[in-house]
């Protein structure tokens, strides 16, 4: 079962903030965290907090902390807050200030699914029949 948290209207750059939430992406939710504390990026304080919010959602319904990974997380943008800045000779500029969403789901059974995934991968390799053509050249 997969478990969301949502960061709604966060001031901070959808661009900026799509580059912490894809290297989470896919990751046990302990790696992640330590990614996450490590990184320099300012964003990297926000979507941790989003995450531990998805992880006690989990904790909540009584999942198991250990078996959870990050599934999805992805960041939109929100809606831009406009300023003006005046400039010389009477000028104004425009200021836009982006905000974003983010959101984080975790889901348990992170090992499971990757060894189904790695084994139906292997089958697929494996089961590719030989094209027809290719077969009778090789007899004659």
């Amino acid at each position: 079962m997969s478990y969301r948290s949502t960061w709604r209207f966060a001031r901070i750059s959808p661009r900026k903030a799509r580059l912490v939430t894809d290297l989470i992406r896919g990751k046990p939710v302990d790696e992640a965290q330590s990614l996450l504390k490590f990184s320099k990026k300012r964003a990297a304080v926000m979507v941790g907090k989003v995450l531990a919010t998805a992880v006690a959602n989990a904790d909540v319904k009584e999942a198991d902390k250990e078996d959870l990974y990050v599934s999805t997380c992805f960041c939109d943008a929100g809606p831009i807050i406009k300023r003006m800045q005046p400039k010389d000779r009477g000028k104004s500029y425009a200021i836009m200030k982006r905000t974003c969403h983010i959101t984080v789901e975790v889901d348990e059974g992170a090992e499971r699914r990757q060894r189904e995934a790695r084994e139906k991968k292997r089958n697929r390799r494996s089961a590719k029949p030989a094209a027809p053509a290719a077969v009778e050249a090789a007899k004659a």
